[in-house]
């Protein structure tokens, strides 16, 4: 059995300990060989380790005859869309997204901006485990080349969104990827920018890279005190964006996801809009509004750009602001994202907390059981069966990620972790005796599996 390189986000470990200089140059070499590459895009986040893992990878790419196309310090769209528009082959973003800074990444797009499929990923892993790269000749080595990834992007935004309405908008990249773009967008567009930690630094000094409640505490402070219209923050690579309303409150990620998407269909007169198993309802209840169905994946947001592809939904989404806008490119985009939700406030003539106002609020309640590794999988799978038993009046069920079953008033999903020798359960319900309900059913079920 090979040994899994890919998680549900690329090949991301510890620094020198999981991902090495060592490792980093196999994968380059095995991605080269498997996409046939003439040409690759390469760029990275603000890490201290992104020049190391960029200086492995790019003698793994030459050694292949493959020509590198160097893209410095941006975030992960500009650098999925520029593969795109530079017509490369394959595109290399190094960075561990939201996680902290001793950890570093190889995320991998094809030549439309896509994300490496399982498919992909385990023909990768078959070339790295089989040492078998196509290198070569020394008269045949590539070259590199510094290139300009930001302008085309900004391009592409501007041409996607238009504002009229002179916002006053406070910017937190985080010290990450966005330093630069974020805020020179939404000046361009013609906002009154305030940045905050706006300035490159892989330590993350200012805050935690994941932009949550807890994290942007200081934002929220700042959009009070300065009577600002919006809060805009992203992590470390900003394929995620997470908003601050006028009053200073953060905004619930699934509720902001259910309000544009339902901007999305009412736009297009219905469709379908994608996110994952673990989403609030309320994005059902809103697409609902609009004649629009929805879409449930996998949790990863490869898996949501697969199905908006595939399926060609006008929006999708995870839960944790990384939004895809399919009109644009398919890889999550929080400085697009963000851009776009100023243009949706304008068309709707709603602030910050009216426009998500109209997305319900429902309880959410999580709860982690232990297992062991070698028997969680089977636990889920035996799961599905007594769950539907006990629930008998479920109107949906689905074996996409785990356990999901959708009830009249709720939902639950069962799922054993990616990483712990957990099974966890999540569950939502219209109100709080709902969402205790079914809790306590599903609990006692899953508790008799696990003894």
């Amino acid at each position: 059995m090979l040994a899994k390189l890919f998680g549900s986000s690329g090949v991301r470990g510890l620094v020198n300990f999981d991902l090495t200089p060592v490792l980093a140059c196999k994968v380059a070499t095995a991605v080269a060989t498997h996409a046939k590459a003439k040409r690759a895009v390469v760029a990275k986040d603000t890490r201290v380790s992104g020049d190391m893992i960029e200086a492995a990878l790019v003698a793994g790419l030459t050694a292949c005859g493959t020509e590198v196309l160097l893209a410095g310090q941006i975030p992960t769209p500009v650098c999925a869309y520029a593969t795109k528009t530079f017509g490369a082959d394959v595109g290399f973003m190094l960075t561990a997204s939201h996680n902290p800074p001793q950890y570093n990444g190889i995320k991998v797009f094809n030549n439309n901006a896509l994300s490496y499929t399982d498919a992909d990923q385990e023909s990768v892993e078959k070339i790295v485990a089989e040492n078998q790269p196509s290198l070569a000749d020394w008269r045949a080595l590539g070259s590199t080349v510094q290139v300009d990834a930001t302008q085309a992007y900004m391009d592409m935004a501007q041409k996607a969104v238009t504002l009229k309405k002179h916002w006053h908008v406070v910017v937190d990249p985080g010290c990450g990827a966005a330093f630069s773009v974020a805020p020179t967008l939404l000046k361009t567009l013609g906002c009154k920018v305030t940045a905050l930690n706006a300035q490159p630094d892989g330590h993350f000094p200012a805050r935690k890279s994941e932009p949550n409640a807890e994290t942007l505490q200081y934002l929220s402070k700042t959009v009070k005190a300065l009577g600002a219209d919006i809060g805009i923050a992203f992590d470390g690579d900003a394929d995620r964006v997470a908003f601050i309303d006028e009053n200073g409150a953060f905004v619930n990620f699934d509720r902001s996801l259910a309000a544009y998407g339902a901007l999305a269909l009412k736009r297009n007169g219905g469709g379908i809009v994608v996110t994952n198993v673990e989403a609030s309802m309320c994005v059902e209840t809103m697409a609902e509004k609009f004649g629009g169905k929805v879409v449930r994946t996998r949790i990863g947001d490869i898996y949501v750009s697969e199905a908006i592809e595939r399926d060609g939904a006008v929006f999708g989404g995870e839960p944790c602001g990384a939004w895809v806008h399919p009109k644009q490119h398919l890889c999550p985009d929080g400085p697009l994202s963000a851009a776009l939700f100023l243009a949706a406030l304008e068309e709707t003539g709603k602030t910050v907390s009216e426009f998500v106002g109209e997305a319900p609020e429902y309880i959410t309640i999580r709860e982690n059981f232990v297992c062991k590794n070698s028997a969680k999988y089977q636990v889920v799978e035996k799961l599905g069966v007594t769950l539907k038993e006990a629930f008998a009046g479920y109107t949906d069920f689905s074996t996409v990620d785990g356990v999901r079953l959708a009830l009249k008033n709720g939902w639950l999903l069962v799922r054993a972790s990616g990483t712990e020798p957990l099974i966890r359960l999540t569950v939502e319900g219209e109100s709080e005796a709902a969402a205790k309900d079914i809790t306590q059913k599903a609990t006692a079920l899953i508790e008799a599996q696990t003894r």
